[in-house]
């Protein structure tokens, strides 16, 4: 039962008692060590690991309260447990003020020692327990973190496993929530890098003026409040990764010096002359519509073009809808771990109210909403009551017009959305109108009758067999 445990040390210079404590502590399972002094103990605890000490107050040489002050400054995590013989609530204070954590008189009977034993047994675990949860999350996301088994999530899993062998820069583009983070962490953990640091900044959570520094580091120098230099976050990064998340709202001029070390791994830190040099791959994110940023002046078109040699783009949550649940079975079984519930599954209302949202945050969003329900339940099924009934978020769903001030016809909410469909997907095959009708399948003809009920406009659309009829003689 006790296998994995470290023994318990014991101190007592009477050996029958010592002989005592044996039988009693190996009968419940305990690895037992014993020492006849003070001196003899701290040889021991200098050379094995103990998850607890049981001590005499009285000892020949050293005493028990001497021990304890050694114990304290050499290892003030280790619990001990004091017995005597001569106990008074003033020597039981003064053990417990010694770092004690409990003290005994004798004679004392067998499970009083034992429930002392077992209260520090259990403390070790936990503190076992909780160095290991330490751990793993000081370690980078792992491709078996991505959840799903819709083909676009196969697909993202196999194009992972290609990518991450090579250095390629990535640039991962998707909506909030979408998994981006996971994506760069399971690219790093798969790399040749995976020994080196991985270094996640968030571009947009750190003000402009201290980006840079934080990016490239600082001098001394080198403005207000710069008492000391500072290395970057790539030096950190060095023979690692790199992730700079939300790089859309990154400013232009440090989008220039970025575009400058991506070509040869050279920077300069804030204030400072001296060019520096660093092996970092860098993997990079935004959620804003990138093409969009380029047009409106506000991200290089150079800097996208060095990012994007290799680009992934998460799909949102309502384009995997066979997902949807297997990811919120997962939360479930993550939440009931850690709020220590025993819910075994999602009702069917509950599954049916999912799969109807339409999840403008993502899996993010579903994250929490399993949350929210697992603090909720009390039964063993997750009830369609203690999930929420999505009217506010309903509200964030993209290319809604319509609000509780205007009513608008089923006819002119079809209109509006059949309009916006066909001009979507015109602007997408650059106004081509065979490539449209196919992707609508629907004939040429079918598609200029919509296009002129609808009054969009044909003058910039591509009539190709108009082109084909009259090609041979625009080309004389």
């Amino acid at each position: 039962m006790m296998g994995t445990m470290p023994p318990l040390l014991v101190v007592d210079d009477e050996k029958n008692m010592r002989l005592s404590l044996e039988a009693v502590m190996e009968e419940e399972g305990y690895q037992f060590r014993a020492a006849d002094s003070a001196e003899a103990a701290l040889r021991l605890l200098e050379q094995e690991q103990f998850f607890m000490v049981i001590t005499d107050a009285r000892l020949g040489g050293m005493s028990g309260y001497e021990f304890l002050g050694h114990l304290r400054n050499r290892w003030p995590n280790l619990p001990v447990l004091m017995i005597t013989a001569y106990a008074t609530p003033k020597l039981a204070v003064e053990a417990i003020k010694a770092g004690a954590i409990d003290y005994l008189a004798k004679p004392f009977a067998p499970e009083e020692l034992l429930h002392a034993v077992a209260r520090c047994a259990e403390r070790h675990r936990l503190l076992m327990e909780n160095a290991a949860l330490r751990a793993r999350a000081g370690e980078p996301y792992r491709l078996d973190q991505i959840i799903g088994e819709s083909p676009k999530i196969r697909d993202l899993r196999q194009l992972i496993q290609t990518v991450a062998p090579t250095n390629a820069t990535v640039l991962i583009l998707g909506e909030s929530g979408t998994g981006k983070e996971l994506i760069a962490g399971a690219l790093h953990s798969l790399s040749r890098r995976r020994e080196g640091n991985y270094v996640r900044i968030n571009c947009a959570a750190i003000p402009e003026m201290l980006l840079e520094s934080e990016l490239f580091g600082h001098e001394k120098g080198a403005f207000t409040g710069a008492l000391k230099q500072k290395h970057g976050r790539v030096e950190e990064a060095d023979s690692g990764t790199i992730f700079l998340d939300e790089i859309g709202d990154m400013s232009r001029p440090l989008q220039a010096k970025l575009l400058r070390f991506l070509e040869d791994g050279t920077f300069t830190r804030v204030g400072g002359n001296q060019e520096l040099r660093v092996d970092v791959r860098l993997i990079a994110a935004t959620n804003r519509d990138i093409i969009e940023a380029i047009r409106d002046n506000h991200f290089r078109e150079d800097l996208f073009h060095r990012l994007n040699v290799v680009q992934f783009q998460p799909p949102p949550l309502r384009e995997r809808d066979q997902d949807i649940i297997l990811l919120a079975e997962h939360f479930l079984r993550h939440f009931n771990l850690a709020m220590n519930k025993h819910i075994k599954s999602l009702s069917k209302t509950a599954q049916a109210l999912l799969l109807s949202h339409h999840w403008p945050g993502n899996v993010r969003e579903l994250r929490n909403v399993i949350e929210r329900a697992v603090i909720l339940e009390v039964t063993e099924e997750i009830q369609a009551a203690n999930l929420p009934d999505f009217r506010l978020e309903a509200r964030l769903r993209k290319g809604d017009a319509t609000t509780s001030a205007s009513v608008v016809s089923l006819d002119e909410s079809m209109a509006n959305f059949e309009r916006e469909l066909i001009t979507n997907i015109l602007e997408q095959n650059h106004f081509s109108l065979t490539k449209t009708a196919e992707q609508l399948k629907i004939s040429r003809h079918a598609l200029r009758y919509r296009m002129q009920r609808l009054n969009i406009s044909a003058d910039t659309a591509i009539d190709e067999d108009a082109v084909g009829a009259n090609g041979k003689d625009a080309s004389r």
